[in-house]
């Protein structure tokens, strides 16, 4: 099974709650993110302004910033197939467990065909990781039908517990569940570096942060991904379990 090389920083809501047996043991990513989304839960269901007090409005982590209006587009192939994903940072917030997350709509198309709609749901905490409260997501066929909802899960319902998108200090070995719904979402990463270079359509960087994604559910499939400070995420190749890779383009600002 998993296990945390470094217990990533989530004891925030433990301090907060006085319950710092938390982070005391070296848990299972899933002991983990399912012990702080329980205390959540708790907490949203006896004091639900108490919550939002562990929270900031707006996601500033320099890997992972979310600033409204800002859209991201992403080019690449997967299995040979030319891809491009609009990620676009909404005005809209909404509220998951008591805390008002920054919603994101994330497109992605294949031949110029719009495959899969998805908007996310991120908040940070205090302390700056970035968790990450689900995702309503849609797969399409051609004709723009809906075929398939599967991957779609949110915070606090059927037992899926919030997960950490990004870390406010990543650390080389930080392991950590980035989502957890059982058997729908399970994505978890690693931290190899924080010293990767390379460079993509948008430009070229140093001091890249690497992670390499899995996940329990598709266990042959690995994708190292690489975030720029005060940029965001820039590149991502799967190294097994399929031929995908993309990489930024640009960047537009309302």
């Amino acid at each position: 099974m998993l296990r945390i090389h470094r217990l990533v920083p989530i004891c925030f809501a433990a301090v907060a709650l006085g319950i710092e047996s938390i982070a005391a043991a070296p848990l299972t990513p899933k002991q983990n993110v399912q012990a702080a989304g329980t205390v959540l839960l708790a907490l949203y269901r006896t004091s639900p302004e108490t919550i939002r007090t562990l929270f900031v409005p707006h996601v500033t982590n320099a890997y992972f910033p979310l600033v409204p209006g800002t859209t991201f587009v992403y080019q690449g192939a997967k299995e040979g197939v030319p891809t491009r994903n609009e990620m676009r940072v909404t005005h809209t917030v909404t509220r998951i467990l008591g805390v008002d997350c920054t919603t994101v709509r994330d497109r992605a198309f294949e031949n110029n065909v719009l495959v899969e709609d998805t908007f996310d749901w991120y908040a940070q905490d205090v302390a700056g990781n970035v968790w990450y409260f689900g995702e309503d997501t849609k797969e399409l066929d051609e004709k723009g039908r809906v075929i398939s909802t599967a991957g779609t899960w949110k915070a606090g319902v059927d037992g899926a517990a919030p997960g950490i998108i990004m870390l406010a200090h990543p650390q080389v070995g930080d392991l950590y569940y980035q989502e957890f719904a059982a058997g729908v979402a399970e994505d978890t990463a690693r931290v190899r570096n924080l010293s990767s270079s390379g460079c993509v359509p948008f430009g070229c960087f140093d001091r890249l942060l690497k992670t390499t994604e899995t996940n329990r559910l598709e266990p042959d499939a690995v994708e190292n991904k690489y975030y720029a400070r005060h940029v965001g995420f820039v590149r991502g190749v799967m190294t097994a379990g399929g031929s995908e890779h993309t990489e930024l383009v640009r960047i537009t600002h309302e």
